[in-house]
């Protein structure tokens, strides 16, 4: 398998150890294990008796009941705990596709998405969200798309990185695309609970036994160091998946587990206080980007906690990146990482000090750049 360079994961290496003010993340600001103890009342005791053997292929007992009942169907034999969603995402593309395959995956996107399928060999078919039509999903350019060959639909929502997302009533309609064509839907909820103008969608499992939802502790919760994530799907599926995981990471961390489930217990409290915050950046965020209406044009995102601006007065959004980063201390990550050069992702989920120190940085700058465009 050849992979394409992950330019977002290029670009983070080329400045985020040296630079003060990180304006592109995609989650929220990450809990201290102090305060997750204070959430969940972990003691040192609970800690002292966890054993360190191997866990079950699949993942302790105890997590997958608690993952299964917060967010699946209440079965634990459809979960499986994972290192992060995008091993979850590499496994059950890996046991699912063959060379050839058709995939449709919605771009812009986080790369693995489609380079994974790539990989492997398989047509990928891009299902374009346009940023002159509002990033709004077209559901009749999607059916349009599917073909007696697609295996697979590939979709995120809220979306990373333009913050767009379904309504219910356009989930069901996607749902019932993938049901007609007998593909398998994969559903990536990394932002799934980070919504602010309607509530979170369910699960397209409960009602499609051939979807694969990925979940994930990175971005919504501020918990990306445990590096725990699931994938839910029917036993079949899953294990396909953990056959091939024998080939990778073979299981988790006893202790990782116990705290992932002590989380899980807890993670309404956990979810609501980041999403508070989120709430707050991004009313910082919209009137910051009211300010500079002529210079700076968005959508306001329904979702997550990443926006894609377009900068107006900029020729060379990779030039202006690597500058703000070198001369202002402040990273964005140019849109080129998604196939859209002229946007940027930027990120409000983490702390408000920061946000407000970086959009300003970015206000005394942009001036510059239209000074030197005109």
């Amino acid at each position: 398998m050849k992979f394409a360079t992950f330019l977002l994961e290029e670009r983070l290496r080329e400045h985020y150890d040296d630079t003060e003010i990180i304006l592109c993340l995609s989650g929220v600001e990450d809990y201290s294990f102090g305060e997750i103890r204070g959430l969940t009342g972990i003691s040192s005791r609970d800690l002292d008796r966890i054993v360190m053997l191997d866990s079950p292929r699949e993942g302790d007992p105890k997590l997958r009941r608690a993952i299964a009942q917060r967010w699946g169907k209440g079965d634990p034999d459809r979960v499986l705990v994972t290192h992060g969603s995008t091993e979850a995402m590499f496994l059950a593309m890996n046991a699912l596709l063959q060379p050839d395959d058709e995939v449709i995956v919605t771009m812009p996107c986080y790369q693995p998405l489609a380079s994974i399928p790539e990989a492997i060999g398989c047509r990928v078919v891009p299902w374009r969200l346009r940023g002159e039509e509002g990033f709004v999903p077209d559901l009749d350019n999607l059916r349009s798309l599917i073909s007696p060959s697609t295996r697979m639909i590939v979709v995120n929502f809220p979306h990373n990185p333009t913050g767009v997302t379904l309504t219910h009533d356009q989930q069901e309609q996607l749902i019932g695309a993938a049901a007609e064509a007998g593909s398998y839907l994969v559903w990536d909820a990394a932002f799934a609970e980070l919504t602010y103008d309607s509530p979170p969608l369910p699960d397209p499992g409960e009602n499609y036994d051939r979807a694969i939802t990925l979940g994930t502790f990175s971005k919504a919760y501020g918990l990306g160091g445990l590096r725990i994530g699931w994938c839910l799907a029917n036993p079949e599926v899953l294990r396909a998946c953990i056959r091939m995981r024998g080939y990778l990471t073979v299981n988790l961390s006893p202790l990782v587990e116990f705290i992932a489930q002590r989380i899980v217990d807890k993670v309404d409290a956990i979810v609501a206080e980041r999403l508070g915050q989120a709430r707050r950046n991004l009313a910082l965020l919209s009137a910051w980007m009211d300010q500079h209406r002529e210079a700076v044009e968005w959508v306001r995102p329904q979702g997550g906690v990443t926006a894609f601006p377009r900068l107006l007065t900029v020729e060379d959004i990779d030039g202006f990146c690597r500058q703000l980063a070198t001369e202002r201390d402040v990273l964005l990550l140019p849109g080129s990482c998604f196939e859209q050069p002229q946007n940027v992702r930027l990120g409000f989920g983490g702390s408000t000090t920061d946000l407000e120190e970086g959009l300003a940085r970015l206000s005394k700058f942009l001036p510059d750049r239209q000074a030197g465009a005109g």
